[in-house]
């Protein structure tokens, strides 16, 4: 199979790239020790169609195909895993459960706005007692009249206190387990909905992660999302295009690291020779080189497949699982050829491995996805 890409999908591609080489990439040491939002560069993704590349033009979006979206957030996230990863939530789980799920109103409220960057999407499943066993939720919504009643509180959430829209997922009908959930569109001012506390990260600095608190909040009717008890299969829908999002993350994350430790031992000299010229360097390179081309292909053979709507959850799942691993051991390996240097704040290599750790957490764990990939065994289909 080939994943080489058309003309078209480079020169999107090369625009991404231009931004994320000029704009970000000069920012992201300063994103990373401020730990702030960087509104103005999200404006200007906007401004660029970057936050509604796979929107369609009815709705204000480029219209972009899934691939050069998911290589987006690879060149992104090759700059800034922190502005990588708020435009992948964004779009996987804060704008396509509008585009995939929403009413003909809903779509024309919110993805002008979200496809513009006007506003940006956020996600809200996990829970205190409730991450991996996402069915274990415990906020409440009770329908009084025209309007639901949500009482209780999600953590985690990324893109928090910047976001103009939230997909929030709570318990309809607890008697129900996982078919007892709903989703709901809830916007920042309406009544009994806050912003918690913004939680201190190793790293993915400048990427909010706050709680979110809900006492007697009140949602319209109307911005139910599905039908109530779908809240969950809606859920589930999303994450095999979230989880190729993140392995894009990673992927990015690895070759940022690879780069930077290749140009580095082949400047640096000891024992009267480049660092390069030793074998135990060559090979640690070598194996870099080869993880990260094989979670290159991984990756984008998922892409290929969602692109076609074709059923990916075991593909999904292993790009995520082996791009992430891959990352962490390439950022490692990355900080040990730098030596001392690696361990400190002048050079990025350090903030590489401290960015690619989350990768290997969110979006579902390594050990869950496993789990996902064993499930889908007897589903391999040979050529």
């Amino acid at each position: 199979m080939d994943f080489e890409f058309t003309p078209e999908q480079k020169e999107l591609i090369q625009v991404v790239r231009d931004f994320a080489t000029n704009v970000i990439a000069k920012r992201a040491a300063e994103i990373d020790e401020t730990d702030q939002f960087p509104r103005d560069i999200i404006s200007e993704m906007g401004k660029l169609g970057i936050m509604g590349l796979p929107i369609p033009e009815e709705w204000g979006g480029v219209g972009a195909d899934f691939p050069s979206y998911i290589a987006a957030i690879e060149e992104i996230a090759y700059a800034s895993a922190a502005v990588g990863v708020i435009l992948a939530v964004h779009t996987s789980v804060g704008t396509f459960p509008i585009l995939y799920f929403g009413t003909q109103a809903q779509k024309e409220r919110y993805l002008p706005k979200l496809a513009s960057g006007e506003w940006i999407g956020a996600f809200a499943l996990t829970e205190p007692g409730a991450g991996t066993d996402a069915a274990s939720i415990r906020t409440r919504a009770v329908r009084q009249g025209d309007k639901y009643i949500l009482n209780g509180s999600k953590i985690f959430i990324t893109n928090a206190g910047e976001a103009g829209v939230y997909c929030v997922f709570a318990v309809t009908d607890p008697t129900k387990g996982a078919r007892g959930v709903t989703a709901f569109l809830v916007e920042p001012g309406m009544p009994g909905f806050r912003v918690g506390k913004k939680e201190r990260k190793m790293g993915l600095n400048g990427s909010n992660t706050c709680e979110l608190l809900f006492e007697d909040a009140e949602v319209p009717v109307e911005n139910r999302l599905g039908e109530e008890g779908q809240g969950f299969s809606i859920a589930m829908r999303l994450l095999d295009g979230g989880r190729i999002g993140i392995a894009a993350q990673a992927l990015g994350i690895a070759r940022a690291a690879f780069d930077a430790a290749n140009a580095h031992v082949h400047s640096r000299k000891q024992f009267g020779q480049e660092l390069a010229g030793f074998q135990g360097v060559q090979f640690m390179l070598a194996d870099m080189a080869t993880k990260i081309q094989a979670a290159r292909w991984l990756t984008y053979h998922a892409a290929a497949l969602k692109q076609q709507d074709r059923k990916c959850t075991r593909e999904a799942s292993m790009a995520k699982l082996f791009a992430s691993d891959t990352a962490m051991q390439v950022t490692t390996d990355a900080v040990q050829l730098f030596g001392g240097y690696g361990y400190i704040k002048d050079f990025p290599v350090e903030r590489y491995m401290r960015d690619a750790k989350i990768t290997q957490i969110y979006e579902g764990s390594n050990q869950i996805q496993r789990v996902v990939i064993a499930r889908q065994l007897n589903d391999v289909k040979r050529i």
